[in-house]
């Protein structure tokens, strides 16, 4: 199996394992950012360039560094290859340029979108961006849209990560949304003003990075910060049947899919477990879903104490060292 370095740390993995890929398996603070690679949808990746690193050798075999920074979802693995992330200055800067692009037209409307607090692009902009704009032009701006009866799409805020296209051919029924013109005045839109209408509709909000498509059922009824989110699961035909339900005392306020350690999911749900099923009794509570601490969601969680107290005293511990480690530098 071919053995990558990233960052200083180094892990074999299969052939054709991606950058992004190895750097998942390693975890922390080296996986670098994703707005449109999913790794459950066939053909994504490529279109959002914030999860460029710098190849300082390409393999054992030709240990020349690769010219330019490269997309690490796109990039396979080849045995011997050094990569760098946070440890490159010119990655950094090149990902900083990346994100003001994807910030152009984004509106400053965090306040009032209801992917706030969830949202992977305020994280981004949050570790990359800047405190102004460069930008001199009128941005774009689009009506709001409903595109079926459960979506609203605000496509001024769209990025165009493709993510909702994905899903839409690859386990919907039949897709009748897609990018419509090119260059600056590209948008997701219906075709003919068609109505998405699928059974499993409702994934195309779960895997959008920012508040481009959102729940109709949901929308400023409240914020993440202020629910609970609780594992739960139902006998359904349709999907697993696996979801988080976020709770505001025995009231359900939204269903979603659950997603993983990268913010990503793996069993989609069908809109009748998303929509119809807002009763408490018709659902087999889990319990508690683990929020990362590093999420506002996080702010007003109610995990075990315990385990909340020891992951403190870890980070604590860990930052000891670093900083003994910068002393004894000295």
């Amino acid at each position: 199996m071919p053995k990558v370095t990233i960052d200083g740390h180094s892990i074999e993995v299969p052939e054709g394992t991606t950058i992004l890929q190895a750097a998942r398996m390693i975890g922390g603070e080296i996986v670098p950012p994703a707005m449109c690679y999913y790794s459950s949808l066939k053909g994504s990746g490529g279109y959002c360039r914030t999860c460029i690193v710098r190849v300082a050798q390409g393999s054992a075999k030709d240990p020349r560094p690769m010219p330019k920074p490269v997309a690490s979802c796109r990039t396979p693995v080849m045995d011997g290859m050094v990569v760098e992330n946070i440890t490159s200055p010119e990655v950094l800067e090149a990902r900083k340029g990346v994100v003001e692009f994807l910030l152009i037209n984004h509106p400053l409307d965090c306040p009032v979108c209801d992917q706030a607090g969830e949202c992977d692009l305020q994280n981004l902009s949050f570790a990359h961006g800047t405190e102004k704009t460069r930008y001199e032009f009128p941005r774009r701006t689009f009506e709001k849209k409903d595109i079926g009866n459960y979506i609203k799409l605000h496509m001024t805020r769209c990025i165009l990560c493709y993510r909702c296209v994905k899903v839409a051919d690859q386990i919907t029924d039949e897709r009748v949304h897609g990018v419509m013109n090119r260059g600056d005045v590209a948008e997701i839109s219906t075709y003919i003003e068609k109505a998405v209408e699928n059974d499993f509709s409702g994934n195309m909000i779960d895997v959008c990075p920012v508040g481009a498509l959102t729940d109709r059922t949901y929308r400023f009824k409240s914020r993440v910060w202020f629910l609970n989110p609780m594992d739960a699961h139902r006998d359904c035909k349709k999907c697993s049947g696996k979801a988080v339900l976020w709770m505001h005392g025995e009231e359900i306020y939204r269903v979603t899919a659950r997603k993983d350690q990268n913010a990503e999911v793996k069993e989609f749900i069908c809109n009748e477990c998303r929509y119809d099923k807002k009763d408490v009794k018709q659902w087999v509570v889990e319990g508690p879903r683990h929020i990362d601490r590093t999420s506002v969601i996080s702010a007003n969680h109610y995990e075990d104490l315990n385990s909340l107290k020891h992951a403190i005293g870890e980070q604590q511990k860990k930052l000891q060292e670093k900083i003994t480690q910068k002393t004894s530098g000295i």
